[in-house]
C-alpha cells in the first residue's frame, strides 16, 4: 500500500503546490491584532481541506487566536496519533528587504534544486504540509489514514503560545487519548541528512523598561546633570556576560548539567562545520561561550540576547535630546533543568541591583518555557527512524536543537504525552528573516516521510 500511495504524492505534486502556496498567501500574523481576520481565515482554510479528506474537523475557539482540532477514527486497534503544527507565522517586516512580497510565494533556484520563498515557507505551513499531505495521499489511496488521528494546529506559537495551556486542559480528555505526538517544526541535519530533535532549549523573554526624567530633555541644558536610561542600559546589557561569554545573573548554571562524554563525542562524530555555518551568515568569528564547542554551544548551554534595545530618538537626521525613557528585549535559551521563572527573578534582581536614584525599572514577561528532552528510545521515535531510512537510505541523525517549542513541554505536563520531533527544515531556510525559503525537495521528502512514518505505525 505504501508504494501506491508514494506514487499518489508524486503524481500530484502541481496541486500540492497549490494548496501550499494559497496556505502561504493568507498573512496570519498572530502578533499584529490588524491580521486577527487572517488568522482566522488560515484556521478555517486548515478545516476545510481536513473535512475534504474525510476527518470530523473544527475551528475551536481560545483566548486568543482559534486553534483547529480534527479527528479520523482509523482502523480498529490502530494506534492514535496527534499532529501538532501552527498556522500563526512571524510578522513580514521589514518588506523592504524581501525580494518578493512575502506573502505571494515565489519560487528560485537554490543549490538543492527549486525553493519557494515566502513567509511561513517552512514555519511552520510547509512542515504542516508535509503531514497534511500524506494524509490526504493515505486518504485518496486507501480511504484513510492507516493509524487514529487527530490533528491540532494552534494560532499562536509564534507569540509565545499564551492561550494554548488552558486549550489543552480544557480538552484534555479528548487529546490525551493520543499515544504520542507528531511535530514537523525542526530541521533535518543537511539537505540529504534526516534528524530526529531529542532536546530542545526552553525559553525566557522579557523587556526592561527604565524611566529617569519626566519628559525628554535638550542635551545641551541638562547633558552632564541629568541622568541618560539609555546609557544606563547600555552599561546593564553590556554586564550581563563576562569577557568568557558567560552569563552573570545569579544561580543561572546552577541547574545546568555538564554534557555526558558519550553524548559529546557523538556530537563530535558528526562533523559540524561551524566556519561554512557562519560564512552562510557573513559571520566568521565563534562568539559565545568560551571553552565550548560548537553544537554544545547550540543544543546543551544556556544563552542571553539583546533582541532589540531602543528609546530617545531613532529617525533621520538629528535630534539631541536626553530620552526620558529606555528599552531592551532579552531572549535566554535555557538548558537542563533551568526554571524560567527563577531566571526572570534573577535578571529582576541583576537589573534593580544596578539602579541609581530616580531611575525605575519595569521588567514585562512575554514568554516562558522549560527546556525538554524527548526520550530517544521510545517506539515511536523508532518507527520514525525507521521511516526516515527507507526515506532517504540513510539512518536519521539524533540531533539537539538551539530553538524552543514550548507547546512540547505542555504536552507532556497536560497530557502526558511524549514527542516525535521529525522536521525538515534547513539551517539556511532564513526562519522569522526575509525571504523565508523552503526547499521543494526538502517539502517532498517531508511529505513521503510521513507517509512512511503512518505505514510504519499502522503496521504494529
Amino acid at each position: 500500500m505504501i508504494d501506491k500511495v508514494l506514487e499518489y504524492i508524486a503524481a500530484n505534486e502541481a496541486t500540492i503546490r497549490t494548496r501550499y502556496f494559497d496556505f502561504l498567501r493568507i498573512p496570519s500574523v498572530s502578533a499584529q491584532p490588524v491580521h486577527a481576520p487572517d488568522c482566522r481565515r488560515a484556521a478555517e482554510w486548515l478545516v476545510a481541506e481536513l473535512t475534504e479528506i474525510g476527518f470530523d474537523a473544527a475551528v475551536r475557539e481560545t483566548a486568543g487566536q482559534p486553534a483547529v482540532v480534527a479527528s479520523h477514527t482509523g482502523p480498529t486497534g490502530a494506534p492514535h496519533l496527534l499532529f501538532y503544527g501552527h498556522y500563526d507565522v512571524q510578522p513580514a517586516e521589514p518588506f523592504e528587504l524581501w525580494t518578493s512580497p512575502p506573502f505571494e510565494p515565489t519560487v528560485a533556484e537554490g543549490p538543492n534544486g527549486q525553493q519557494v520563498i515566502a513567509r511561513g515557507a517552512v514555519d511552520d505551513k510547509g512542515q504542516v504540509l508535509t503531514w497534511l499531505t500524506a494524509l490526504r495521499a493515505w486518504h485518496a489511496v486507501a480511504g484513510g489514514p492507516p493509524a487514529r488521528v487527530t490533528v491540532l494546529v494552534e494560532g499562536e506559537e509564534e507569540i509565545g503560545s499564551p492561550s494554548l495551556d488552558a486549550f489543552l486542559e480544557k480538552h484534555a480528555a479528548e487529546l490525551r487519548a493520543a499515544q504520542t505526538v507528531i511535530v514537523s517544526d525542526t530541521n533535518m541535519w543537511d539537505a540529504k541528512t534526516p534528524a530526529i530533535s531529542t532536546r530542545l532549549r526552553g525559553m525566557a523573554y522579557a523587556q526592561i523598561n527604565l524611566r529617569a526624567a519626566s519628559r525628554d530633555l535638550h542635551s545641551g541644558l541638562y547633558g552632564g546633570s541629568a541622568r541618560n536610561p539609555l546609557n544606563l542600559l547600555a552599561r546593564i546589557l553590556a554586564d550581563l556576560h563576562d569577557d568568557d561569554g558567560r552569563v552573570q545573573l545569579r544561580g543561572f548554571y546552577d541547574a545546568v548539567p555538564e554534557l555526558d562524554p558519550a553524548q559529546a563525542e557523538a556530537w563530535k562524530a558528526l562533523n559540524f562545520d561551524e566556519a561554512a555555518f557562519l560564512a552562510g551568515v557573513g559571520l566568521s568569528v565563534p562568539a559565545g561561550e568560551r571553552g565550548r564547542s560548537p553544537l554544545e554551544r547550540s543544543w546543551a548551554r544556556p544563552t542571553c540576547d539583546v533582541n532589540g534595545m531602543w528609546g530617545g530618538y531613532t529617525g533621520p537626521g538629528s535630534k539631541t535630546v536626553i530620552a526620558a525613557e529606555a528599552h531592551a528585549k532579552l531572549s535566554f535559551r535555557l538548558v537542563g533543568q533551568q526554571d524560567p521563572q527563577a531566571v526572570l527573578a534573577s535578571l529582576r534582581e541583576f537589573v534593580e541591583a544596578r539602579l541609581p536614584a530616580d531611575v525605575k525599572a519595569e521588567i514585562e514577561v512575554f514568554a516562558s518555557a522549560p527546556p525538554v528532552t524527548v526520550p530517544a528510545d521510545s517506539p515511536w521515535v523508532a518507527a520514525a527512524r525507521r521511516a526516515l531510512e527507507a526515506e532517504f537510505g540513510k539512518e536519521a541523525v539524533l540531533v539537539g536543537s538551539g530553538g524552543s517549542i514550548p507547546v512540547v513541554e505542555s504536552f507532556r505536563r497536560i497530557l502526558g504525552l511524549d514527542s516525535v520531533l521529525m522536521g525538515f527544515g534547513l539551517d539556511d531556510d532564513r526562519v522569522h528573516s526575509p525571504n523565508e525559503k523552503f526547499d521543494w525537495a526538502c517539502l517532498m521528502h517531508g511529505a513521503r516521510s510521513h507517509a512512511r512514518l503512518l505505514a510504519e505505525l499502522g503496521a504494529r
